[in-house]
């Protein structure tokens, strides 16, 4: 199966060789590697291109855009402007952030998951953070959803779902529209992938109020984004977060923000999302 890799990166200089060297030392290479420099101001174009002298594989993309890193929004306009740039010749595509180091196997062991079964949409491995000397999971979601910041879809999935949506919530999203299609959503926990910045170490204050943003447009409503704001600010160990969120979500009800998914779409989510909240209970 051929894959091809996009990769969003706004100044990344000191990490995205080392996530290059980790691709080009795959034991399946990827077909295309598609860089987009997305408003750098440091020598992030420069090392892709002393990459791409030695991979032809791999290729780089500048893009302008506001330095303000928004969570969502931003990175998924850069992932899109290298998309474009890409044929529809592959079996997976994959969106990857440019702070990863991958082990040898990676991309070899997701290909074998999508080849054991026609009805498998996407898969991922896990995040791992330095702590103290120490690689331990960056636990910040359940063991079934793939993190955002390594995203591998089957072609035909990429494309049922629409896409991915320019808009934070992207990365529950694309999984929720997987399973209203009827795809599975593997995550492999042999997978340990470096994630050598944490999540969320460069967003600024506006972006408190986005994630219960993304939670009314994903159709949740009230009592769900509740549950899920006060689960995923206990994550964090910032338990004020949970204002912040529900906040977020007031304001976009408010607003009449437009949802990322259909009304019908909406429904089989917080059914979905109440299913899962009950398993737990019980």
């Amino acid at each position: 199966m051929k894959y091809y890799i996009v990769i969003p990166a706004h100044n990344e200089q000191d990490l995205i060789g080392l996530t290059l060297e980790s691709l080009v030392s795959q034991t399946v290479l990827p077909s295309k590697v598609v860089v987009v420099n997305d408003n750098s101001t440091d020598k992030t174009e420069e090392i892709v291109l002393g990459f791409a002298k030695e991979n032809p594989f791999i290729s780089v993309v500048n893009k302008t855009s506001d330095a303000i890193h928004m969570p969502g929004s931003k990175v998924i306009q850069a992932f899109q402007k290298g998309f474009e740039t890409l044929d529809s010749n592959y079996d997976i595509i994959v969106k990857i952030d440019g702070d990863l180091i991958f082990p040898p196997n990676y991309f070899e062991t997701i290909i074998k998951h999508f080849e054991s079964d026609p009805k498998i949409g996407m898969v991922g491995g896990f995040c791992y953070i330095e702590k103290n000397g120490d690689w331990v999971l960056e636990n910040l979601t359940d063991k079934d959803h793939i993190r955002g910041a390594l995203k591998a879809y089957r072609a035909a999935t990429f494309q049922q779902i629409g896409g991915l949506k320019p808009a934070m919530g992207w990365d529950t999203v694309d999984e929720l529209l997987c399973k209203y299609y009827d795809w599975k959503v593997v995550t492999d926990s042999s997978l340990h992938v470096k994630h050598l910045k944490p999540t969320g170490a460069n967003y600024n204050k506006t972006a408190r109020y986005k994630q219960g943003e993304a939670f009314y447009t994903l159709g949740y409503g009230f009592w769900i984004t509740a549950i899920a704001s006060a689960k995923l600010a206990m994550m964090k160990k910032k338990p004020l977060l949970f204002l912040d969120y529900i906040k977020g979500f007031l304001k976009a009800k408010s607003a009449k923000t437009p949802l990322l998914v259909t009304p019908e779409q909406a429904k089989f989510i917080r059914n979905y999302r109440f299913q899962k909240m009950k398993q737990k209970l019980i």
